[in-house]
């Protein structure tokens, strides 16, 4: 239940994406396809500007074990760009989440209003962008952070990642494990979508990490979670 409640924190942190605070906005301000991390997922969805979230799928951790989910939805923005949603899942179960738009209508801020819960994220528009193996080379800089639920033991990532356009992956890193400092180059492989989703394999040190992703903000910015068995790793790539 808990990868349930951070997608809506997610969801919600895309609504906000939509608008700001000085905006008068509406339930046709958010539409198109968005991209979302929170908590221990990451997802994409669309919207038809009605209210509608038609489709949507995403990746998530329960305490280390990895789903994959699907849904559909509603939500609701008012005219101070604030509002809210609701997820359906396939086969079952539902998320509500509460959310305000920023960055000019490309990003939200998002909290989950389950009761018991405590997870908040954040989403950006997908925007126009050509995702795929095109050739061109990207840098991004990673932060990643999360923990390994069996053990305890916790871990933060910052990454200058390179995506070469052909899928492979270069860069250099510090990794703390529990307070273990160490500093590696990295290599790896990489698999993007026509639908500005992907997989990940990296490897650093002795270590070899494997991710979903999703790209959005025109391309500047990749949501990931790690989907190796036992963790709660994720995060985002800025250029």
């Amino acid at each position: 239940m808990y990868f349930k409640k951070c997608f809506v924190v997610l969801m919600f942190a895309t609504l906000v994406a939509v608008g700001s605070a000085s905006a008068t906005c509406s339930n046709a301000t958010l539409i198109g396809v968005w991209g979302y991390f929170v908590g221990s997922s990451v997802g994409q969805f669309t919207t038809d500007g009605n209210g509608t979230i038609t489709s949507g799928s995403q990746t998530a951790s329960e305490n280390g074990t990895i789903v994959n989910q699907t849904y559909t939805g509603t939500y609701s923005v008012g005219k101070n760009c604030t509002g809210s949603l609701t997820l359906n899942f396939n086969g079952g179960g539902t998320a509500t989440a509460n959310f305000v738009l920023d960055q000019t209508n490309k990003g939200a801020q998002v909290i989950s209003t389950i009761s018991g819960d405590n997870a908040s994220g954040f989403s950006a528009a997908e925007g126009t962008v050509t995702c795929g193996l095109t050739g061109i080379k990207k840098t991004y800089a990673a932060l990643l952070f999360g923990k390994f639920p069996g053990t305890g033991t916790k871990v933060d990532y910052v990454v200058q990642v390179i995506l070469n356009g052909h899928g492979n992956v270069s860069g250099s890193g510090t990794f703390d494990v529990n307070g273990a400092i160490t500093t590696s180059s990295i290599s790896g492989t990489y698999t993007e979508n026509s639908n500005c989703t992907g997989t990940a394999t990296i490897i650093a040190g002795a270590s070899t990490l494997n991710f979903n992703f999703v790209v959005a903000a025109a391309g500047k910015e990749i949501f990931m979670i790690e989907t190796d068995s036992g963790t709660t790793v994720g995060g985002w790539m800025q250029q």
